[in-house]
């Protein structure tokens, strides 16, 4: 038996963050994880997935300005994308572990599971701890349909080493959307069902209606209220059977990929043993992220089932809370007030706060604005047609929600979820001096 004060369970930013502070602080620290080091985000997501989407911001950007002083066919190869992508992901495991070789914190590799309220098992190794930390993260949902193990995933995606000529894409949510995008300026013909009624159904409804037809706009085949109900083999193909309110279809396509969702990689933990309470949203927490059940265990980012979006910098944020709650004892709890997400489809969508359908069910006295600027000058200068903005304030003049779709929409949501922590007024907002021309300039207008 290894005794430590602290045990964290995976090697994402959250466990990052937790595993070092806490050893900082003189504490006997240990982390495990069953895949390389760096955690979802840095390894098989957010990162990876941006450096793709740059590429296809510049087929973006080139199409949109052709004719208007830009010619010359450009594309997407393919193979020195990922090659580069690789070369850049490749480097994080390592250094993450130096990082964690030079605060101290011993590692461990394999997947942990426990054997009582304060121990765990990880291969041959029994530990225990007076705190256990589960930040595991997410994993993807699994397809129970007939042929619901032939898809490929999000990880699967990103480590392509050819682009198939035809893609098919279960869900309507970030990663489909996202990943639609970049294959169909890859050169990919693309085609989504999603089963409800609109596609990322958290965001604000009238946002989305503007990337969904700029969505279509690109050629991508977006089939909604279509469930999958089943795929099937055909020599090199696949055969997508689905279902619709008045039609059932079959569809072939090169490539199935799996976007339908996440959920709390909690699996063969062996949770019962140790007395905490979890369900589908994950590990049931208080307010200072410790569970209900098992005082020893806290846990934190998508392991979580907390008041915080499923986003790397809420999962840091609560990382952050859970070490001090550690070290000091249960005396910091999460600040959710601002929480800024952003898709990053072409053109990104952006929101922070209340959606407007959020505010009328507050009962909070409101007003929203809300207006379509593409024809402004900052849409006009890069032949942008897709930009628009709802802002929703209270009585007060305080901002309760933003949303955003067009260019640089995840750098401008930064600005609107400061004014919300800093509890600025429209007025502060529309007299602020802003640099110009810039994106940033165009916020003063839109509350």
């Amino acid at each position: 038996m290894k005794k430590y004060d602290v045990i964290v369970i995976g090697s994402g930013m959250a466990g990052m963050t937790i595993a070092k502070k806490c050893a900082k602080k003189g504490l006997k620290t240990a982390i495990t994880d069953s895949r390389p080091y760096g955690g979802t985000c840095a390894l098989r997501g957010c990162d990876p997935k941006k450096i793709l989407v740059g590429a296809a911001e510049i087929i973006d950007r080139a199409n949109k300005m052709s004719g208007t002083g830009i010619s010359g066919d450009i594309f997407i190869n393919w193979q020195d994308l990922m090659a580069y992508k690789n070369e850049l992901v490749s480097k994080m495991p390592k250094g993450v572990e130096k990082g964690y070789e030079n605060a101290g914190v011993k590692m461990y590799h394999g997947a942990a599971s426990f054997e009582s309220e304060n121990t765990v098992r990880i291969g041959n190794d029994l530990l225990e701890g007076d705190k256990i930390v589960i930040v595991t993260g997410a994993r993807p949902v699994i397809l129970d349909i007939p042929g619901g193990d032939l898809p490929i995933d999000s990880t699967d995606f990103l480590n392509l080493e050819k682009l198939p000529e035809h893609i098919t894409f279960i869900g309507g949510g970030y990663i489909a959307m996202e990943f639609a995008h970049i294959a169909a300026r890859a050169g990919s013909k693309v085609t989504i069902f999603h089963r409800g009624k609109r596609p990322l159904e958290n965001f604000d409804e009238d946002i989305v209606k503007h990337l969904v037809d700029a969505t279509r706009a690109l050629e991508i085949e977006l089939h909604l209220e279509t469930e999958v109900v089943g795929i099937k083999e055909d020599d090199d193909q696949f055969k997508v059977i689905t279902k619709s309110p008045n039609s059932t279809e079959t569809y072939k396509t090169n490539l199935v990929v799996n976007a339908a969702g996440r959920v709390p990689e909690l699996d063969d933990m062996n949770l019962e043993k140790a007395n905490i309470a979890s369900n589908k949203k994950g590990i049931k927490v208080n307010e200072y992220l410790q569970s209900e059940s098992n005082p020893a265990v806290y846990a934190a980012g998508d392991a979580a089932d907390s008041n915080g979006l499923n986003l790397t910098p809420v999962a840091v944020m609560e990382g952050h809370a859970v070490a001090a709650n550690i070290i000091r004892g249960n005396s910091k709890k999460p600040d959710y007030s601002e929480m800024p997400s952003a898709v990053f489809t072409l053109p990104t969508l952006a929101a922070v706060g209340m959606t407007e359908e959020q505010a009328k069910g507050s009962g909070k006295e409101h007003q929203v604005k809300s207006a379509s600027a593409s024809n402004g000058y900052n849409a006009k200068r890069i032949n942008e047609s897709t930009y628009a903005y709802k802002v929703i304030s209270d009585k007060d003049g305080h901002i309760l929600g933003a949303h955003i779709i067009g260019p640089h929409a995840e750098e401008m949501i930064n600005l609107f979820a400061m004014a919300i922590r800093a509890k600025l007024k429209v007025a502060d907002i529309r007299n602020m001096v802003y640099s110009y021309p810039s994106m940033g300039s165009d916020i003063g207008s839109m509350v």
